[in-house]
């Protein structure tokens, strides 16, 4: 599983800077403030997504994609829990598989694996799988809200 410490965190505070996002840096064995799932799994407050250097740069691309998706009234009031529907939790899991395209030495096929193996639950059994052959909803959903374009990601949030 690809952590924050072995990734290039330039590239991924610029990334998360491209849509208004801080990345602040928790010390080791600290709670990360913000975090719905506790542990080493990133957190929410505000624009600022708090993590760890032993936080999975999945977790990171989540929840950077629940920021970017929720309403702006929702993300004025935003501390751990994103909230959202169904249609928006698949919109996010697309999403942050197509921010780990904007990461050098990352891309789709890392995340696909380690989608897998913390446990994400997909109806046809794999990350993979589902953002090949049984996302159109989720895509759609991303275009509808000006997320994404025709041919790549808008760099809008929501609005």
């Amino acid at each position: 599983m690809i952590l924050l410490s072995s990734t290039a965190r330039p590239a991924v505070t610029r990334l998360l800077a491209r849509y208004g996002m801080e990345l602040r840096l928790v010390a080791a064995d600290s709670p990360i403030p913000g975090s719905y799932w506790g542990e080493s799994e990133a957190g929410l407050r505000g624009n600022t997504l708090f993590a760890r250097l032993d936080t999975p740069l999945h977790s990171i691309l989540h929840e950077a994609a629940h920021y970017i998706c929720m309403s702006p009234e929702r993300r004025v009031g935003l501390d751990r829990d994103a909230g959202g529907d169904d249609a928006e939790e698949s919109a996010v899991c697309y999403l942050q598989l197509l921010l780990a395209g904007e990461l050098p030495a990352v891309g789709r096929e890392r995340l696909y694996a380690d989608m897998d193996q913390w446990g994400y639950s997909f109806r046809l059994g794999s990350a993979r799988a589902w953002f090949e052959q049984d996302a159109q909803d989720a895509q759609q959903w991303l275009l509808e809200h000006g997320i994404l374009g025709a041919t790549r990601l808008t760099g809008a949030l929501r609005g």
